[in-house]
């Protein structure tokens, strides 16, 4: 055996101070400054069960956030991991350009089926950014087949966030994201958010809803013969900071769409899959896009998939025999067997667990107990839509995310403040004294790093 070349200080250190070294040495982390990796060093799993996750000391933290907001039913799920081992038995992937299998058909009919086949059709693709580019794409196509190939522009909102590929990039309106590829970019059209917090003086959250719409309505009127389509992120802007808007909105802008002959894309690919209290956002609404993408929890956030669900009508207009009038947007793993046999068995936990109306009442705990604990905090628009809970911290000082970080670690809890916004979007499975723990350990967080507030406490609870 040749002889060892680690130097002494990394044999004498434990399992997670190992794997953190050759994570710096050799992996390229998203979302992260390179230069903070030795501040704030990546947390190595070993790993997970239930909303645990634990690493190679042995210590455990409740994931807070889902694993970026992907997991749905806890890790290491036995009815998925079984699925899993089923399908991996039969074989685990196949190319879906001249062929098909039961786990891709199967997903995408259940998925119609739970729009009421207002959506007939599924596209499968690898990631969230993906999907999105896919109905751009489709949208922009879908008109030229119909003779109207001048509708080529976009429309999104402020601050929205859509993915970091240059397409997706193009609808996004999150500087740190966007800023530094702007020389490589088309504009979109943005318009005002619905954002709930931007309440006016005796405005609630419908009042906002309109007054953003109001803005929507004065560009398609002016610019809608060159508009392919509007994208929004239906109930929640998460990545600009959980932003809330009223059901309203949407049922607004499906209204202006319709009159004004534009698509609507509605990027479900965070809020999806029960995250805002119904399995699909728009439900809320009422109403169904043109093209609605999902990603992240499709899977029980097992393995990478995202999908595009359109209308037949839509789907039928590429159906001809001139090449160029055919979607021909591919890649290798789409529609991978087991990405869709994980589906399903997600598909399966939300019917075989009635997990719509459990969250209900785990989502009003956890409501419950923040607003109580916040009081005296300084903490302001306290807010939920479903499984996703959120507040503002007052004047956080430099750096509050990474703190926040870093002290959430120290109570156990794998958090990710969005700015100065505090969330939680735990996993469907956790039971009541896990809630418990959460809160118990984000108010220590934030006292820790914030410290009290005025007299005042917690503001604007609720706003959506």
């Amino acid at each position: 055996m040749p002889p060892s070349t680690a130097s002494s200080s990394s044999v004498n250190a434990s399992a997670n101070t190992r794997w953190q070294q050759r994570s710096r040495g050799h992996v390229w982390h998203p979302c992260t400054q390179s230069i903070r990796l030795e501040a704030v060093p990546p947390l190595p799993i070993a790993r997970g069960e239930g909303v645990w996750l634990y690493d190679h000391d042995g210590r455990r933290y409740l994931d807070a956030t889902s694993s970026w907001w992907v997991n749905l039913f806890g890790h290491a799920h036995p009815a998925i991991n079984a699925a899993l081992k089923d399908q991996l038995d039969a074989f685990s992937h196949v190319m879906l350009a001249g062929c098909t299998h039961a786990p891709a058909v199967e997903l995408a009919e259940r998925l119609s089926a739970l729009t009421g086949h207002a959506l007939g059709h599924c596209f499968y693709a690898s990631d969230g950014a993906s999907a999105v580019e896919i109905a751009l794409k489709m949208s922009f196509h879908a008109w030229r087949n119909a003779g109207r190939g001048g509708k080529q522009n976009f429309v999104a909102l402020r601050h929205g966030y859509h993915g970091e590929t240059l397409g997706a990039l193009h609808v996004t309106d999150v500087p740190v994201f966007r800023d530094a590829y702007a020389p490589l970019l088309g504009n979109a059209h943005l318009v005002a958010s619905p954002d709930a917090r931007t309440a006016r003086q005796g405005e609630d959250a419908v009042d906002v809803a309109r007054r953003a719409a109001a803005e929507l309505e004065a560009l398609l009127a002016e610019r809608h013969a060159s508009i392919a389509a509007v994208i929004v992120e239906p109930l929640v802007q998460c990545a600009t900071g959980m932003a809330m808007h009223d059901p309203e909105y949407l049922r607004l802008v499906r209204a202006l769409c319709d009159r004004y002959e534009v698509h609507l894309i509605a990027d479900e690919i965070a809020v999806g899959c029960g995250r805002t209290g119904t399995f699909f956002a728009c439900e809320q609404a009422g109403t169904w896009p043109d093209f609605l993408c999902l990603s992240k929890g499709i899977s029980g956030g097992y393995l990478p998939l995202a999908l595009v669900m359109t209308r037949d009508a839509i789907y039928e207009g590429f159906v001809d025999d001139d090449v160029a009038r055919s979607f021909l947007h591919s890649h290798s793993y789409t529609g991978n067997a087991l990405a869709c046999r994980a589906a399903l068995a997600t598909l399966d936990l939300f019917e075989r667990e009635d997990a719509l109306r459990r969250n209900r009442g785990r989502a009003e705990r956890l409501m419950g107990r923040l607003r109580e604990g916040l009081h005296g905090m300084p903490a302001d628009h306290l807010r939920q839509r479903g499984m996703i809970t959120a507040f503002d911290v007052r004047e956080p000082g430099a750096r509050f995310a990474e703190r926040f970080h870093l002290a959430a670690r120290a109570n156990g809890l794998l958090m990710r403040p969005i700015g100065s916004t505090v969330y939680l979007m735990p996993p469907y499975v956790i039971c009541d004294d896990e809630i418990d723990r959460l809160v118990d350990g984000t108010l220590a967080t934030l006292q820790a790093v914030a410290g009290p507030a005025q007299a005042e406490g917690v503001r604007d609870a609720a706003l959506a």
